[in-house]
């Protein structure tokens, strides 16, 4: 297929790899240079501009945030002047409001708009292994499938209305997030007892609590490895944010999300907001008083 890829994250470019070794034709566009270069050699095409990209039979994305995409899918002119009857599909992580704002804005184009959020970090999307939240029309969904399998283990179908893959992929960042806060109490609760966080947390993800999602984020916690980051802990606090504004959306209350909110706060002012989002285990480290007469982990290199 001749599809066009916009967004290139450390997500992105392995996205693209894959796509590229499918046999598909990929143009690539980003705001900076530096990922275009290296998608290239994997043999992507560059492209002057996001509406060179915006073409072909489909076109994808994964943009870093709701100002990305606004500033740039949502620019004057992209949509309105796309071929009619091409198909986007939004990979990134976005709110559930500005997914509808983009179902409509396609649809009164008579474009087809895909929702298709992934979990999995980027040694993930470079090994083909994501998992895919799909939702949209039949046709458009049936028209990106093909693409979403040359770098998923699989997709999973949640509706034909987008916004409600949004808010799965929410739901599931929001526990994860919960998972990590979780381990990081446990761990700083044993740290003070005298039981280190690595044999307590060995412990209990391989007799308890068994799920990759807690066995590996036990590890970064128990080696204070933070660096270079899977997902950055500032990305996490805009998607916590995004789950409090869903529910809010709907008064669904979820005071568990405002207390990650404020620790992924707390984080940022101690200067990690480039560190990995397991890094709320030092906020845990801190207020437990564990920090006395230490340095904190540069880098994220353990202590």
């Amino acid at each position: 297929m001749d599809i066009g890829f916009i967004g290139l994250g450390a997500m992105g470019t392995g996205i693209v790899g894959n796509l590229v070794r499918a046999g598909h034709n990929v143009r690539v566009w980003n705001r900076s240079p530096g990922p275009v270069e290296a998608a290239a050699k994997l043999g992507a095409h560059p492209v002057p501009t996001p509406r060179d990209a915006f073409a072909g039979d489909a076109v994808l994305s994964m943009l870093a945030d709701d100002a990305a995409v606004r500033a740039v899918i949502m620019a004057p002119g992209l949509v309105e002047q796309a071929p009619r009857g091409l198909v986007h599909a939004n990979l990134a992580t976005i709110s559930v409001a500005l997914t509808r704002e983009l179902e409509a804005l396609h649809e009164a184009h008579n474009l087809g708009y895909v929702a298709a959020p992934v979990f999995g970090r980027p040694e993930v999307a470079s090994a083909g292994q994501l998992q895919i939240v799909c939702a949209g029309q039949p046709d458009s969904v049936a028209r990106v499938e093909p693409l979403l399998d040359a770098f998923s283990r699989k997709t999973w179908p949640v509706g034909r209305e987008a916004h409600r893959a949004a808010v799965v992929k929410l739901a599931g960042n929001f526990l994860i997030a919960s998972a990590i806060e979780g381990l990081a109490e446990a761990a700083a609760l044993g740290e003070r007892n005298g039981v280190p966080a690595a044999a307590l947390l060995d412990v209990l993800t391989n007799a308890v609590f068994t799920a990759p999602v807690y066995q590996n984020y036990a590890k970064l916690i128990a080696e204070r490895r933070y660096m270079p980051a899977g997902f950055k802990l500032a990305l996490g606090l805009k998607d916590v944010r995004l789950v409090l504004a869903a529910g809010e959306a709907v008064a669904a209350p979820l005071p568990l999300a405002s207390v990650l909110r404020d620790s992924l706060l707390e984080a940022m002012a101690h200067g990690q907001s480039d560190h990995d989002w397991s890094a709320l285990a030092e906020v845990s480290r801190r207020r437990a008083g564990l920090w006395e007469g230490e340095s904190q982990p540069e880098s994220g290199t353990p202590a």
